[in-house]
């Protein structure tokens, strides 16, 4: 699990040190705010969303639109789980409201200086930026209204101590909205074990029953599968430009359909959103 994390805390800190210069002639989404804002588009966000945030904080790592299916209520407080830098916590800004707070918690520490400075320079005075893992949330128990997330979990190692935390955090009746990849059967072995793979959402994927099953396990109620969209490995990794943009595959870390056979992954990747509540 250690070495994972660290594969991903790596790599994602290469995608943010790319987007703070765009002067390195990267040509992936992490670095093209319009591949990213076409990304984001194709994930349910509308143009309105996308332009209303700090320029930078929209990377086009997400595969979905929590937001759109969360409901946030003034005065909530909400909790964004791999944050990024920070474009859905600056959505969710304006709609808690001066009463309310929304909390962005990552790992990787180039990402929280995007979003610090995100946040500095769009004057939200209401957003918090936390370095930490979603496994070991660094957040009090029943303190949280809402939890979102997008295209995050899936890589984590520990899945269920993902649900177990945010479980905890949340307040008794609170909900958890997220968009994230499953699997709809068995990846080839090579893309199995591909640590390319596992950056871009497949590898580290839970199949979709096994996924609901973690959720359930982990005390959560009322699990709603809201959307599910399947589709093959072109949706995730764009070979033209070397990156899977709508997943967080980026550069040199995406494999070409050189090395596997991409159309062996048809059918078998899935895009879900989903709600659940703690119980009351």
């Amino acid at each position: 699990m250690t070495d994972i994390k660290k594969l991903v805390r790596d790599e994602y800190g290469h995608i943010a040190e790319r987007a703070a210069s765009p002067a390195s002639g990267c040509s992936c989404c992490s670095c093209n705010s319009d591949i990213a804002a076409e990304s984001s588009l194709q994930a349910g966000y509308t143009e309105e969303e996308i332009n209303s945030v700090p320029e930078g904080a929209n990377l086009g790592l997400g595969c979905g639109n929590p937001l759109a299916l969360a409901e946030i209520k003034e005065g909530e407080t909400v909790l964004d789980l791999g944050s990024g830098g920070g474009f859905d916590c600056f959505l969710a800004s304006p709609r808690v409201g001066a009463k309310g707070k929304v909390i962005g918690v990552d790992m990787t520490p180039q990402m929280l200086s995007i979003a610090k400075r995100n946040a500095f320079q769009g004057g939200y005075t209401n957003v918090e930026f936390i370095q930490g893992e979603i496994e070991n949330l660094p957040l009090e128990s029943d303190s949280i209204d809402l939890i979102i997330s997008n295209c995050v979990i899936n890589l984590s190692p520990d899945k269920p101590a993902v649900f177990k935390e945010a479980l905890r955090v949340l307040k008794p009746g609170g909900r958890i909205v997220i968009s994230d990849i499953v699997l709809e059967g068995e990846l080839p072995d090579e893309v199995r074990k591909s640590a390319a793979a596992y950056i871009s959402c497949i590898a580290g994927a839970e199949q979709f029953d096994d996924y609901l099953d973690i959720i359930n396990e982990a005390g959560f109620v009322d699990i709603t599968l809201l959307s599910k969209e399947t589709y093959g490995a072109d949706s995730c990794c764009n070979d033209d430009e070397g990156c899977g943009c709508s997943c967080g595959c980026s550069g040199e870390s995406c494999q070409s359909g050189e090395d596997t056979e991409t159309n062996a992954l048809d059918g078998l990747i899935s895009s879900l959103r989903l709600r659940a509540y703690k119980p009351l």
